[in-house]
């Protein structure tokens, strides 16, 4: 079944999407629900994008390193961080007036900052010191290359390298859970 998934997106053939999702539509509302329960206004658009995520991704596909089971669950779980990204920053950019309201503002941001903190932790603990905060700067803090390049030393060519080696460790990691 998931080798006629794969062939068929990869032919691009709307077919594999329409086996795909009758076959991990389940897997996947659940893993978005788990992962984006208080931000139900999300789900189908999050689950949307992840079946374009497959569709878009399907070259990197490697039977050989993982199932197509644990690929599809590894990419909705990144959809589901940048989801919630996404509302944070629709959240940091309200006005808000009422005291009342902006506290109970404060404390979902805050909560929802923690939940953000605490999932890109567990994504990268696995990385050495030095590639973490290369991950962070760059994904997190938004560093620009030639920024992070001269504060680390280290030239551009080097440090899309270790980005590169970093985000197939992430992915050879993450799928095998």
């Amino acid at each position: 079944m998931d080798e006629e998934i794969v062939a068929l997106i990869r032919k691009r053939n709307e077919k594999g999407i329409e086996i795909l999702i009758n076959e991990y539509a389940p897997l996947i509302k659940a893993i978005v629900k788990k992962h984006l329960y208080n931000l139900g206004q999300y789900h189908e658009e999050c689950i949307n994008d992840v079946y374009l995520g497959v569709w878009n991704n399907i070259h990197s596909f490697d039977k050989e390193k993982n199932i197509l089971k644990n690929w599809v669950a590894a990419i909705t779980k990144y959809k589901t961080i940048d989801y919630k990204r996404k509302y944070l920053k629709d959240i940091q950019q309200v006005d808000i007036s009422e005291l009342n309201i902006e506290s109970n503002f404060n404390l979902e941001k805050e909560v929802l900052q923690d939940e953000i903190a605490e999932e890109t932790e567990q994504l990268l603990k696995t990385l050495s010191p030095k590639d973490k905060e290369l991950f962070i700067r760059l994904f997190m803090d938004e560093d620009s290359v030639q920024e992070i390049s001269r504060d680390l030393n280290m030239k551009p060519a080097v440090l899309y390298n270790r980005v590169s080696r970093g985000k197939s460790k992430l992915r050879s990691l993450f799928s095998r859970t």
